[in-house]
């Protein structure tokens, strides 16, 4: 089975399917439709998309969105149910990260709610600690935010003798 993850449009059909079912997932989840601040990112909002697909099915998400020269937050990270433990989440956000280092941003944010743990442990794990509520997120009672400040690459260095 070969994953492949690739910078797709916004509006996509296999990105937007994906978006939709993670509403409705996290409809469930939340028991109301009102449970993301400031409301859902729009595709003038979006620098890069990305699309997991696995033998041409598409199977997870996730985006960025620029918040200043050196900042993006992460959006719409979403692994469909029958793939999550599979590494799926790993590599999108890993291709993210990578996304983000070619476009020269150094730190990354996200929002993530208090009613999935599931996603709060799967951002500890990867390195990114808790921060305070930022930008729209401020007095959220359902949010938690998260950062990591991405490493470069150390450079060659030519040695002299």
């Amino acid at each position: 089975m070969t994953l492949t993850i690739e910078e797709r449009p916004w509006d996509d059909p296999a990105g937007v399917a994906l978006r939709q079912a993670q509403r409705a997932e996290l409809d469930a989840r939340y028991g109301c439709d009102d449970h993301e601040p400031g409301g859902a990112p729009e595709a003038s909002e979006i620098d890069v998309f990305l699309v997991a697909t696995r033998d041409g099915e598409p199977v997870g998400c996730g985006a960025l969105r620029q918040l200043d020269d050196h900042s993006v937050e992460i959006k719409r990270m979403y692994v469909s149910p029958a793939s999550r433990g599979s590494g799926v989440a790993t590599a999108v956000l890993r291709a993210l990260e990578d996304a983000a280092r070619r476009r020269g941003w150094t730190t990354m944010r996200l929002e993530t709610g208090t009613a999935q743990p599931e996603a709060i442990r799967f951002y500890e794990r990867e390195g990114y600690r808790e921060i305070p509520l930022y930008g729209k997120y401020v007095g959220a009672p359902m949010s938690k935010c998260y950062e990591r400040v991405l490493v470069t690459a150390p450079r060659a260095s030519a040695a002299t003798g």
